[in-house]
Formats: structure tokens, sequence, C-alpha cells
């Protein structure tokens, strides 16, 4: 059983654009900042570097678009709708391309198709949507289709070039890559926009924990990246019981702190520093099984992850340990 703290520096303070402009909104049946999050930004650094338009590094050296992740496989798995941002004339379709993340040994050779299934949506007026790395078989609409604001228009896919399942969407007026967060500012400069593109503000989450979870021991990544399960108990004969933390837009210096409180004072407590930037990770923390086993009782976790004083994510969670 868990309980999220939801990210205390999201920065929210855009408003829409004058009426002349289209507006968009999120192209994604989700929550986001809880059951989905703003992984990746357009890049508007010129040179080989990245910045976002709120000058932190969630992008990579030419990104085109907003990504918009989930938390898992499994998440993906379950089905998650890609939703047209704005009412407007399907252009352009791709489908049949297979979920594989780019980096897995079986990844077919894309031949040019770093998109992978979607679609582009023509607004009218030289604006257009694209949308890329949608589920194989998902897509929903015909080419020539009319469709209003919040059409589904398929799902969440991991087709592409990708490693994690995500809607990435473009915005383009006369060809021209738009940034939605940053409509007037100065270009080739990290400025976020007093004026968006979006429909209802959405604020900046300039990193988080995505997901968190109690474990007999030490997971691989695949299994995190997979989704894991969540016990509510754990047996008496567990070598040993850890606790993991999954988080992205990770930062130099950032901290992520393990707590687990247990019966008759049992603790555990360790911080773990990172010591590079990085898109995503997980780290883990516990304590092999003492002399005599397992207190019995309910032992209570909490993944912490900090920039400085400021929390990014929390996660509390509980298990049971009982003969």
């Amino acid at each position: 059983m868990r309980t999220p703290l939801l990210a205390l520096s999201l920065i929210a303070f855009a408003a829409p654009v004058a009426a002349k402009d289209p507006l968009f909104s999120l192209p994604i049946d989700c929550d986001l900042g809880e059951t989905c999050f703003i992984q990746n930004y357009v890049d508007v650094d010129p040179s080989e570097a990245h910045l976002d338009a709120f000058c932190g590094p969630l992008s990579y050296d030419g990104h085109k678009g907003t990504d918009i992740r989930l938390i898992s496989l499994a998440d993906m798995e379950a089905g998650v709708a890609v939703l047209a941002a704005a009412p407007g004339t399907v252009r352009a379709i791709r489908d049949g391309m297979a979920d594989i993340a780019s980096s897995a040994p079986n990844a077919p050779d894309l031949g040019g198709k770093d998109c992978g299934n979607g679609l582009v949506i023509d607004h009218g007026g030289g604006w257009e949507t694209q949308y890329c790395h949608m589920k194989e078989g998902s897509v929903s609409v015909a080419k020539g289709q009319r469709v209003a604001k919040g059409t589904p228009l398929g799902e969440v896919g991991l087709s592409g070039r990708t490693e994690f399942p995500h809607i990435h969407m473009s915005i383009r007026q006369d060809g021209e890559v738009i940034d939605p967060f940053a409509l007037d500012a100065t270009p080739g400069k990290c400025n976020a926009s007093k004026k968006t593109l979006w429909e209802d503000p959405i604020p900046y989450q300039p990193g988080g924990l995505l997901d968190a979870g109690f474990a007999g021991n030490v997971p691989d990544f695949a299994q995190i990246k997979a989704g894991m399960d969540d016990p509510a108990a754990l047996s008496p004969e567990v070598a040993g019981l850890v606790l993991w933390g999954y988080a992205f837009g990770t930062q130099t210096g950032d901290v992520m702190e393990f707590n687990i409180k247990g019966p008759d004072g049992w603790r555990h407590d360790q911080l773990v520093e990172f010591r590079k930037n990085q898109a995503q990770l997980f780290r883990a923390s516990g304590r092999k099984q003492p002399e005599g086993g397992w207190p019995n009782g309910a032992y209570i976790g909490t993944v912490t992850l900090s920039r400085g004083d400021i929390v990014l994510g929390q996660q509390t969670l509980s298990v049971t340990i009982s003969q």
C-alpha cells in the first residue's frame, strides 16, 4: 500500500495565448503528475547541448516535441488513450511497427521511421500536430477523417526510437516547430513564455519520483520498468527487505532518501546522492534478514527525492511480515 506526495516544486504561471492562435489540450488520457509525467520538452538550445524552455535539462539535443511518459510497460499494456489535442483533419497515419525499445537486442531497423506508429492532424491555418510512438495496432482513425478535440486516436506505445512508453507530440506552424511552453520566448534562449499554446496551464515539474515499492531482494531495472507488484505482505523467509525508488529527470546533487521503520524499534535509513544528470534511474536500499528472523508486524517505508531544500517527490508504503 502506498501514499504518493506530489512534487512541491511545480511551477505554473503561464496563461493561454490570444484567441487568434489555436489552443491545445493534453494529448493523453492520464493524470499529469500522478499517472503520467512530462519527460522531455522541446530543445531550445541551438548548440549541441540541450535545455528545456524552463532552463532545465529535460530535453535532448534536437528534440522537437513534448514527451508525456507512462510509469511502466504494464500501464502501456493496460491501455492509455492518445487524444486529439485540437480539432482537425487526419492528414497521415502509420501503424504496424512493433512495440520494442530501440536499445533492445531484438529491436528492428527503423529505416528512418523514428516516430514509430503515429499520425498527423491538420488544424488549418498552417498548424499541425504529430503524434509518435503509439501502440502497434491501436491507431483508430483514418486518413481524411475529421476529429474533434479529445477524440481517441489510439494508445500510448513503445514503437519507433524510444526507451520508455510515451506519446511524443510536436506542434508545427507552416512546417516550423513551435514550443507550446515558449510561444513568445527569445529564439535560442531558455525562457519559458508568459503565453502558451495550452488550453489549460500545465505546470513544469523539473524531475520526480515515478514509483516506489518493497521487495524481498534488489530488483533489476528491467523489472522496475516493466512494472513491479506492490506486495501487501512478504514471507518471513525473505532473505532481505528492500525499498526501491524509480525517478526521472534527476540532476547532479539530487538525493534519494530511504527510511524503513519496523516493529520493536527496527529501522533502516540511507541517503543516496546522484553524481550526474539522468533521464531515468532507480535505486534500492535495505537490510539482510537479521539473526533470529524478522520481527513480526508492519514495516513502513518512505522514499523521498529532493533537490536541495525542494522535495520533488515522496511515496510512503507499508508491508507486513508475519509468521
